[in-house]
């Protein structure tokens, strides 16, 4: 499928990893209709630091997955849809779960229902490594069991059902990509590589954070970007759920060294008892199997191995450290 001829509809397109889909769909030559989250302050998110430039050649729609009917209103004349809307902080769905069955779930029903009803082309769902827990087998291919671990992980096991269901039921055209940790400029705090290195950034040589021997399979948001557009790009995705990870693993408690040797700063590591999830709802081990990815798409991570990731972390700690973009996260305070 030749993407750039096409109408795209972006949910989620004013956070973090939407944002920079947006950027480089733009930048393809897409026509791209941004779905942000409805607010009285008429922020776009992300959307409102990317160049103007850019910015000038989206269609912004303002509303909310939660809501059928302007999910439909949203999905008219448009080819493909990008769902990334999610509610995806972790320690915040303990706190509420009821809202992340809502966005979640009920918000990926209603892009499916609004898809169908519009016949879109194609539809890329968005699912996430956290839908396996922890690794029972690794390198982790597709046919994992599903385990939620938490309720945000059960929303996701949810909401990729309701994807695949619509696929089996109805022959909505629909392809689900589970990425693994994405990092990159703009993640939020409630990440660990940011929370990271905008700690050491304000000075701080006391660095708190949550569990340190979990591993994780970290990945730049520019190769996660790319992969959402191989997977939109191919005919032979329809149906199927594609890992999209580099296949490397690393402890947290390891990435924390990186990132301070990178910094040139000496730091000690306190683990904090609010940062930690409960004990059975930590994930201790993820790990990805990209084989089927690269071999229906062709895609391959950029930012892979010991040196990829240094180098994709080279590009945060350049980003999270410039004053301006670094007054706009408050360091000082855990957020869940």
């Amino acid at each position: 499928m030749k993407i750039t001829d096409k109408k795209i509809l972006i949910t989620g397109a004013d956070g973090f990893i939407g944002s920079h889909l947006t950027e480089k769909l733009v930048k393809k030559g897409c026509r791209v209709k941004a779905f942000v989250f409805y607010n009285s302050f008429n922020s776009w998110g992300w959307l409102d630091h990317i160049p103007e430039e850019i910015k000038n050649q989206i269609e912004i729609f303002s509303g909310d997955v939660r809501d059928p009917f302007g999910v439909a209103t949203a999905a008219k004349e448009c080819d493909i849809i990008f769902h990334l809307a999610a509610l995806i902080a972790i320690p915040y769905s303990y706190h509420s779960p009821a809202t992340y069955i809502d966005t979640n779930i009920k918000g990926t029903l209603n892009i499916m229902q609004a898809a169908r009803t519009h016949e879109i082309e194609k539809i890329i769902h968005t699912s996430t490594s956290e839908v396996y827990g922890t690794a029972q087998f690794v390198p982790i291919t597709e046919e994992h069991p599903l385990q939620g671990q938490s309720p945000y992980s059960a929303s996701k096991i949810g909401a990729d059902q309701i994807a695949w269901s619509f696929f089996t039921s109805f022959d909505t055209p629909v392809s689900t990509i589970r990425p693994f940790n994405t990092y990159g400029p703009r993640q939020s705090l409630r990440a660990v590589i940011p929370t990271l290195i905008t700690q050491i950034a304000a000075g701080n040589t006391k660095i708190k954070l949550g569990a340190l021997s979990p591993t994780r399979d970290f990945n730049f948001v520019d190769d996660i970007t790319e992969a959402f557009i191989k997977i939109a790009e191919s005919d032979n995705t329809i149906g199927e759920t594609l890992n999209a990870g580099s296949n490397y693993e690393i402890s947290i408690n390891d990435t924390a060294k990186i990132i301070a040797d990178l910094m040139d700063k000496n730091i000690e590591i306190i683990s904090e008892k609010k940062r930690l999830r409960p004990e059975k709802s930590e994930v201790n081990r993820l790990w990805a199997d990209n084989t089927k990815i690269t071999k229906i798409t062709k895609w391959k991570p950029e930012y892979s191995g010991i040196d990829g990731f240094k180098k994709g972390l080279e590009h945060c700690i350049k980003w999270y450290s410039s004053p301006d973009n670094l007054s706009m996260f408050k360091t000082d305070i855990y957020n869940i």
